[in-house]
């Protein structure tokens, strides 16, 4: 796009039918065309395998980190990993992170499950407390009570603040900002799980300062699933890898004397790369979702889905529903609190036979639009939410 132009629609860039109001990006991304082609170029490669040489095992992980550094404000590429799925990336984190008896882990009540397991079980195995901070009644003044809880479950015996960087069922903002800070003075590791921000809305890594941030790369990056990324700070500099592979050691592109390697770690993060990171498919795909990314730009995904959620909640027939109290806190997700008496589950069935798909997480009907969509869906979803809940008080 030319500098400082507005974003406009992308959906000519993906496979989505007509009809189909797709808001459910936090769900799972479409593939862009750009990212199906690189996934079929990669199987392309492997179905002759005598053309691959041994840089072309290495090319696309190193692509990818350079592109994801540039995506979260990182200066040094060397400490992105690339993984398989959050919950690896938490797991590397749990390995590598000194819990005792009487210390705590700070999560939030309702974070999604694969950075809850992974403290539950580090907690049960070492004696400490999984101190679970409870989202306050809904309000106007939610996002600030939720905050100032947080902050205050902090203390000098938490190990581990290991939390979301928006809430993934409704799109509470939290204030990353201030509890790194918070945690950093109380000595405790400030782990992020950025899978539902981390493409859609600026990040700067070296601002917010996390110890560890964890992505998986099949919704806002818009890469296939099976694949992510994972920063890790200094403090995670010299851990242990849950695989011991022999791409992780230095001196592994030297194919003939692999039976002579030595056991010497790669710099950063590279130590923590899932085995066989890559991939002739998916890694190329994750780039090429990580280039058309960096293409549109962060900022302006951000903007033009700013724009986009802003006119709904501008709508008086949306407004009239009374299904929210107040504007989101991002523009990306944001939940539909249905009447007590109607089953969320049964609502969105309904509104996928009309051909709009959304989630339920929770209490909420969770919609999270994306660059493919247009005023065009956001009209359909107010009108079949009227026509479904005609009557209902």
């Amino acid at each position: 796009m030319p500098l400082g132009q507005p974003l406009i629609c992308q959906r000519r860039q993906f496979s989505l039918p007509d009809g189909m109001h797709y808001l459910n990006c936090a769900f799972m991304s479409p593939l862009s065309e750009r990212v199906q082609q690189a996934g079929i170029e990669g199987i392309r490669t492997e179905s002759v395998p005598a053309r691959i040489i041994a840089e072309d095992f290495f090319a696309s992980v190193t692509r990818a980190k350079t592109l994801f550094s540039k995506v979260i404000g990182l200066s040094d590429p060397a400490r992105v990993a690339v993984i398989p799925a959050a919950s690896y990336g938490f797991a590397t984190i749990a390995k590598n992170t000194r819990v005792s008896s009487g210390q705590n882990v700070v999560t939030l009540r309702g974070q999604f499950p694969s950075n809850v397991h992974v403290w539950r079980r580090l907690c049960d195995q070492t004696g400490s407390e999984l101190r679970v901070v409870q989202p306050p009644v809904t309000g106007t003044q939610k996002t600030q009570a939720w905050n100032e809880s947080i902050l205050a479950a902090i203390d000098r015996d938490t190990a581990m603040v290991a939390m979301g960087s928006v809430h993934w069922a409704d799109g509470t903002r939290f204030d990353l900002e201030s509890i790194g800070e918070r945690a950093r003075e109380m000595g405790s590791a400030f782990v992020i799980d950025g899978t539902q921000s981390i493409g859609v809305e600026p990040f700067d890594v070296e601002r917010i300062r996390p110890d560890a941030l964890v992505c998986a790369g099949y919704k806002w990056l818009t890469g296939p699933y099976s694949i992510g990324v994972a920063f890790y700070g200094s403090r995670y500099d010299h851990g242990v890898p849950i695989e011991e592979t022999w791409s992780s050691r230095v001196g592994a592109e030297d194919f003939a004397g692999l039976v002579n390697q030595g056991q010497e770690y790669r710099s950063g993060a590279a130590r923590y790369d899932v085995g066989e990171p890559g991939s002739f498919t998916l890694t190329p795909m994750l780039v090429a979702g990580l280039e058309q990314l960096l293409e549109w730009g962060v900022q302006g995904v951000s903007d033009y889905v700013g724009d986009l959620t802003g006119r709904l909640f501008a709508s008086d027939r949306f407004l009239a529903l009374g299904l929210v109290n107040d504007k989101p806190d991002v523009s990306h997700i944001f939940g539909l609190k249905l009447p007590d008496s109607v089953d969320p589950t049964g609502t969105a069935a309904q509104l996928k036979n009309l051909g709009i798909h959304v989630s339920v997480r929770g209490q909420f009907m969770r919609i999270s639009p994306h660059i493919y969509n247009d005023a065009g869906d956001l009209e359909a979803l107010v009108s079949a939410l009227e026509s479904t809940l005609v009557g209902v008080r």
